[in-house]
């Protein structure tokens, strides 16, 4: 059955468009409330943990600037406990900015890995192709033979056939 043969459905009122998303919008709230503490960090996790994936330099800067911001807002009653808090501070921004580093370096990696990987594959799947394509050749190759020898076959029988009758025309015409 054509897609043109089934019935379509009938146009959504506003309002039945609005029930039908607080239905939606329902649903989604009693499956957050269903959903355990431990479900929501795990999801905050993995959305984080995709974030710095996706952009690693922007990371490493928001940690620096972090860390700036911290060394600067920490009060201090004196001079001794300021210079005490900005290096804590400024301590907390390299810790984060090297955390920040090694975690892309650690993507670098893996995207290398994974570049070569893909690289491994492709080389596979050309062989593979270059195999097949040497046996279709092969293959394509004996069956040319064999067409041709089969042509031949054929135009030498014919051409005896023809000669044959030709001879018997012939002696029918002469006698």
């Amino acid at each position: 059955m054509s897609d043109d043969a089934l019935p379509s459905a009938p146009a959504m009122t506003p309002e039945e468009k609005r029930a039908e998303l607080r239905e939606k919008i329902e649903a989604a709230e009693a499956r957050n409330e269903q959903r355990t503490l431990a479900d929501q960090a795990k999801a905050a996790q993995q959305t984080a943990t995709d974030f710095v994936k996706a952009h690693p330099l922007a990371t490493v800067a928001g940690a620096l600037a972090i860390g700036a911001t911290i060394a600067a807002i920490v009060p201090g009653p004196g001079r001794r406990l300021r210079k005490k808090a900005t290096r804590r501070g400024s301590a907390l921004a390299g810790a984060l900015a090297e955390l920040g580093i090694a975690y892309g370096a650690q993507l670098l990696d893996s995207a290398n890995q994974a570049a070569r990987v893909g690289q491994d594959r492709l080389e596979d799947i050309g062989d593979s192709i270059g195999d097949s394509a040497r046996s279709v050749r092969r293959e394509a190759g004996y069956l040319a033979g064999e067409v041709s020898d089969t042509a031949r076959i054929l135009k030498r029988k014919g051409s005896k056939k023809a000669n044959r009758i030709a001879r018997k025309v012939h002696e029918r015409l002469n006698h």
